[in-house]
């Protein structure tokens, strides 16, 4: 995906990133992750999100130590930015050698994100949301085939001062 030759409008830009303010910090908590059919792990999470780029750019990193061995089992980044020419966040994230594009929603109460993507037969719809406590929680659901949804993660991190 290009952008088209023109002068951004980066104070549009980082209108629209402040929104996502909300994120900003570091967290710590527990997240629960399938890794095969009936599979799951318990992590013990940390997720940091901080501005870059002075505002334009918004990165996200995410760590899950299992709480069997201790040992790294999910680790993801995410750099999260704002398209003024067609108004929309773009999210690229990788993980496990692997990266994805998607646009990124914010939800209508400003606490949250959703995204998700496809791939072949694998589709994931992702909700962060911020909840009454303060806390950072997302679902992340996941579809193979004509398979119903499954929980593929679960998160909840709380704010760390």
């Amino acid at each position: 995906m290009t952008q088209p030759l023109r002068m951004p409008d980066v104070e549009v830009q980082r209108a629209a990133m402040k929104q996502l303010s909300f994120l900003i910090g570091r967290w710590v908590g527990e997240a629960r992750i399938l890794r095969g059919p009936g599979e799951t792990v318990e992590l013990n999470q940390q997720e940091e999100a901080q501005y870059k780029l002075d505002g334009l750019v918004l990165t996200i990193e995410g760590i899950g130590y299992s709480k069997g061995d201790g040992k790294t089992a999910l680790q993801a980044l995410g750099f999260v930015s704002y398209d003024d020419y067609s108004g929309r966040y773009i999210m690229r994230a990788f993980n496990d050698g692997r990266y994805l594009e998607t646009e990124l929603k914010l939800a209508e109460d400003g606490q949250g994100i959703m995204w998700g993507f496809a791939l072949g037969e694998i589709k994931t719809s992702s909700m962060l949301r911020i909840n009454e406590e303060g806390d950072w929680t997302e679902l992340t659901e996941i579809t193979i085939g004509t398979q119903p949804p499954r929980n593929y993660m679960e998160l909840r991190v709380s704010r760390q001062e």
